[in-house]
């Protein structure tokens, strides 16, 4: 009898450890997507030059190769479900809207050189439905 009931104890003591781990790791999680999440929706409906728009798309891109989000045959990140990010830029003189990876294809230096002094404001956030990370900015340029 004493032995079942040692048993049982030991059981219910691990099953709580492990719940509780379990929690633990839910609990840091969500707290490291907070964090960056704040990091990118600092941007949102403020202006910035240009200059730090280069510093978010290589942010983003950092974020991308280090959760080893795949490309396509054009060299542009295959969205994902979970943390992929995306930055997208809509310029005034073209009126198109480029991805990110179009500035780092046409050298990143270039796009700091030509617009470090233009001003660029984030308009919107998306966000991934399965996680709640960001996963996609949209900056457009703004008229003088």
């Amino acid at each position: 009898m004493k032995k079942t009931f040692l048993i049982l104890v030991i059981f219910i003591v691990v099953a709580f450890a492990l719940v509780y781990g379990y929690l633990k790791r839910q609990e840091n999680m969500h707290k490291q997507i907070y964090i960056q999440n704040l990091e990118y929706e600092a941007y949102l409906d403020k202006t910035v030059y240009g200059t730090e728009v280069a510093t978010v798309i290589d942010k983003a891109t950092n974020q991308n190769e280090k959760n080893r989000i795949k490309k396509d045959e054009k060299g542009y990140y295959i969205e994902n479900d979970e943390d992929s990010i995306k930055i997208y830029i809509k310029m005034i003189i073209t009126g198109k809207t480029y991805p990110m990876e179009e500035m780092y294809k046409n050298n990143i230096s270039q796009f700091v050189q030509y617009y470090n002094l233009v001003e660029f404001k984030c308009t919107r956030i998306e966000y991934h439905e399965k996680t709640g990370r960001i996963s996609r900015l949209f900056f457009e340029e703004q008229e003088i």
